[in-house]
């Protein structure tokens, strides 16, 4: 008898639960992140899993007979556009779940527009602790929080860097000072002190002053919270002006982009990030991975936690055999999933019960790996 992949279970346990239905009838679901703009990379990554996870459960027959039809929302990573793709999203194509948005200021905003309209939203990439703080009941994510991998961070710079002159630097948005506030948290209850704790501005390209600081308090260390875009050129400048200080960042930088940003491998190389354990290498979507890359798509960063958010949605849709918010997420709190990252489960706020971040560490070929 041939192997059944774990992969194949599951589309065949869908399929096996969903009743004939009309072919025209489908079930809209919202895709919401940064499609254009800066950090369209990472908007990618979202639109490119939960597309790839929608051909697979429609292949396998849908959900509870019905086809998923995707609907894409672009934020550009903008609170107000993210409040208005969610209107969007709501208002126009009435969709019954959205998978996103990517930077928290967006999720944040967007999420009460859904939370209002009572649809399941889960977000594969928002990080920050307030997201879920808020205990908006619909609202869930597949990823850890900021206070998880500052935490990651800081035991690393101190106990694994030994770093004497730590700086910590933020993009002033939701997200990236969220992530770096977490990190300071935790380096000051170890007893710790930055040298230097500052802001610098997204979208800007000259940090020659900032690094000029920098080198004034010997730093050893930069703790960077903040997107590729900035942190790119950021670590080219400390490296022209010879600061050698290890620049490291979080989930944020978690893009091939991080390394175009930087100028090239040269200056990237020996950056830190945390990130989860890396979705590529999870037995359970070994076989997805391997569709993708036959389409000549690398499923970096982000593109399995898209795929996943898909799964965990027909999986709450095909056990209630609805697509009433409160109904899915009543489920989903007392429910685990299986999916290509593995099963999955949520506690009351609808954080993951299981938080997985490591240290990775870009190198000379322009690609990042655990580090021991």
């Amino acid at each position: 008898m041939k192997k059944t992949s774990f992969y194949g279970m599951v589309l065949a346990l869908i399929a096996l639960l969903a009743p004939p239905a009309m072919a025209e009838e489908t079930i809209p679901i919202g895709v919401a992140g940064p499609l254009t703009g800066a950090y369209a990379a990472f908007g990618e990554q979202l639109w490119r899993g939960a597309e790839q996870a929608a051909k697979d459960i429609n292949a396998a027959g849908g959900v509870n007979g019905k086809k998923i039809e995707l609907f894409k929302g672009d934020d550009a990573c903008e609170p107000k556009q993210a409040r208005a793709v969610a209107s969007q999203l709501t208002d126009r194509h009435g969709v019954k779940a959205v998978i996103g948005h990517f930077c928290s200021s967006s999720t944040i905003p967007a999420s009460d527009v859904y939370a209002e309209a009572g649809i399941l939203h889960i977000t594969p990439a928002s990080t920050n602790p307030m997201v879920t703080e808020r205990r908006i009941t619909t609202l869930f994510r597949t990823c850890g929080r900021d206070n998880q991998q500052g935490s990651v961070g800081a035991d690393f710079v101190v106990n694994k860097l030994k770093a004497k002159a730590i700086a910590v630097i933020h993009d002033k948005d939701t997200y990236g000072q969220g992530l770096a506030d977490s990190m300071r948290a935790e380096l000051h209850r170890m007893g710790k002190k930055e040298v230097l704790y500052e802001g610098l501005t997204r979208g800007e390209k000259d940090f020659n002053a900032l690094v000029t600081k920098l080198k004034s308090v010997n730093a050893d260390a930069v703790y960077f919270g903040g997107l590729h875009n900035e942190a790119g050129p950021l670590v080219r400048q400390m490296k022209e002006q010879g600061l050698k200080a290890t620049l490291i960042s979080g989930d944020g930088i978690v893009s091939e982009e991080f390394v175009v940003a930087a100028g090239g491998p040269t200056f990237a190389e020996g950056v830190h990030m945390t990130f989860g354990r890396d979705p590529r290498k999870i037995k359970e979507g070994q076989e997805v991975v391997e569709q993708l890359r036959k389409t000549g798509y690398e499923p970096e960063g982000y593109t399995l936690y898209a795929y996943a958010t898909m799964q965990i949605i027909a999986a709450a849709i095909t056990a209630t055999r609805s697509t009433d918010g409160a109904t899915l997420a009543k489920w989903l709190h007392t429910n685990d999933v299986p999916t290509v990252m593995g099963s999955k489960g949520w506690d009351a706020k609808g954080d993951l019960k299981v938080s997985d971040y490591v240290m990775y560490r870009w190198n000379a070929k322009g690609s990042y790996a655990e580090v021991p």
